[in-house]
Order: structure tokens, then sequence, then C-alpha cells
């Protein structure tokens, strides 16, 4: 049985150093370590040997069965390196790490849209939208802009049949919600508005934000606060606001809202006309006729509103000089967001 061990440990040696893959290794394990492999038949003849012989015979079987499961293992490591390990003319690096698949990401508008929109959700705002195609009356005489205002021109606004417009600001969802909903509300109305202008700073579609608060003693304070804290949150706590006397005609009082220069800091610069404040949104207290307009009671209930424009907003913020770039769609400049 001695020469039998031997000669088992000779055919293992020579297979084993000519195994160069995982399979024919699985193979010789199952050829020497299985139910029916060399050393439990090894084992099987130990039983007809001597008790002296047992003793011997016994270790050496157990000594050959060390020896074969050590040098699998080493052989299985050897394997997995050089699995792993690329060839002089191999062009796949396997120890690269994968690549992940690009699905895009989302538009810098709507980014800052959905920034924007979760501020004024953490201030008790609620998200309301509405048709882009209004009548007449909701975007422009529910809203106490008489037949004579600019806005009603055909140069800055697109006419639909039927006395219909493509919206110029999403204020006419605020008269949807007043005239269905009981005050007090908060609102916010974001989506696409259009006008007829086209530049490095306009384009005939753009997006706004509108907000509206109803409320039993609102003031102009309250306004200012709830802007304070939506630009701060925006472009940062250390940023200065100002408010500058204006004229909307659904709104009265009315203020233009500045913040100082995020270019140059105040100092002065060419994107704020060297003035250290740049123009970025409008609002005022809304005036009794809109109220009315609604049935609104003006001396039980006061408000105030809001409107900005989000490519506005995104320009500042991400240092964007033409409006056009949002819609060109190209990757070289979405693929930064």
């Amino acid at each position: 049985m001695i020469e039998t061990i031997e000669k088992h440990r000779q055919d293992f040696d020579s297979r084993i150093r000519s195994t160069s893959t995982s399979e024919p290794l699985k193979q010789l394990r199952i050829d020497f370590l299985g139910k029916k492999g060399c050393v439990q038949a090894l084992m099987k003849d130990l039983r007809q040997a001597s008790p002296e012989e047992k003793r011997q015979l016994g270790k050496l079987i157990n000594n050959f069965k060390q020896y074969v499961e050590s040098q699998l293992e080493e052989k299985q490591g050897e394997l997995g390196k050089s699995a792993h390990k690329p060839s002089q003319n191999d062009t796949f690096d396997t120890t690269l790490p994968g690549r992940r698949e690009t699905t895009g990401t989302l538009h810098p508008i709507t980014q800052v849209m959905e920034e924007i929109t979760t501020i004024f959700m953490g201030l008790g705002f609620q998200v309301e939208e509405g048709p882009e195609i209004e009548t007449d009356y909701y975007n422009f005489e529910a809203l106490n802009i008489p037949k004579d205002h600019p806005a009603r021109d055909m140069q800055d606004t697109f006419y639909v049949e039927g006395g219909t417009v493509l919206r110029t600001h999403t204020s006419p969802v605020q008269i949807h919600v007043m005239e269905n909903r009981e005050p007090p509300l908060r609102i916010i109305a974001p989506g696409k508005v259009y006008r007829c202008d086209s530049d490095v700073s306009h384009t005939p579609m753009f997006h706004q934000i509108e907000g509206l608060m109803v409320d039993k003693n609102v003031s102009f304070s309250h306004l200012k606060g709830v802007m304070s804290i939506f630009l701060q949150e925006v472009f940062g706590k250390e940023t200065k606001v100002r408010f500058r006397p204006s004229f909307f005609p659904f709104t009265c009082p009315s203020a233009e809202v500045d913040i100082q220069c995020v270019i140059c800091g105040g100092k002065g610069c060419r994107v704020c006309s060297q003035t250290g404040w740049l123009e970025i949104l409008g609002c005022g207290m809304v005036d009794p006729a809109v109220l009315k307009c609604v049935n609104y009671d003006s001396e039980e209930w006061t408000g105030f509103a809001f409107g900005l424009g989000i490519e506005r907003i995104s320009m500042l913020k991400y240092g964007i000089n033409d409006i056009r770039l949002f819609f060109e769609n190209d990757l070289r400049f979405l693929k930064q967001f």
C-alpha cells in the first residue's frame, strides 16, 4: 500500500502541474478527495491491514490527504490571481472598476425649480398648477391689468384664437385657486410662461414661480420676512437684500427686490452695472381690486404676492451669461450639472 500511496502522489503532482484553469482543478479535487476518490479508496483498503500496519498506513494516508488539500488550495489561489492579472496582449484590464451606465441628470432649470419649491413648502406654501393657455380674463382682467396696458400688446403676448393667450405669467393660477378656495391660503405656482422676446437674457418660453399668501392682518413686513428667508436660502445666509418701490397692476404697494451682487460681492462689476446690486424678483401687497374679483372681503383679508424667473435665478446661481444655453441641449453644458 505504501507503493500505491506514492504512485497516487506522483499522479497528483503531474496533474496539478498541468492544470491552468479552474475546471480541471475541480475535477482533480473530485478524483482525489471525493466520495469515490483515491483517498477514500485507500481508507477502504486500510481495513484489510493488520493492526500493526494500520497505525503506520493510516498516518501516511492522512499525510497524503493533507498534502492534496494544501496543494489544491495553493493552486486555486494562483489561478485566482492570474485570472485578474491582464496579459500584455489583453486590451481589457479586469482590475479596473466597472463603468456606470449614464442615465443623465436633471436639467439645471428643473434642479433650481425643485430647490425653490422645497424652500417655500418648508415655509408652509402649497404647490398649485394651472393651464398654459388662458383666457384674457384670467391672464389680464382679473389681475387688474387694464385694456391699454402694454402687456396686452401683440409684441409682448402670444395671442391664440378666440381671445385666448399663452399665459404671460403664472399669476392666473392665483385667481383660479382663490375662486375655488376660501382664505387663509399660501400657494406657489411654478410653470412655463410665454412672451414675445428673444435675446441673451430672454426667451419666448421661460419658467416662473409666483406665490400668494392671503390671511388676516398680513402686512408688508411679512412679505419682507418671507422674501429675505427665501433669498438667503438660495444664495447664502450672508446675502444682503433690499426692497425698492415699484409698480405692478395687481399689487399695491409694490416693490422690486434686489440682492447684493453674487459676482463682485457688492463692489461693482459688469454684471451688476457697477451698482453692487442685482434685481431678482417683484412683489407687493395684493391689490384690493384683485381680491374683489374673487369675492374676498378686502376689509377682512389681506395678502401679498411675488413672482420670479427661474432662469434668472439659475443664471446667477451657476454664473451663466446666456439664457439660450438652457435650451440648446448641448451635452457639454448639461453634464456640468
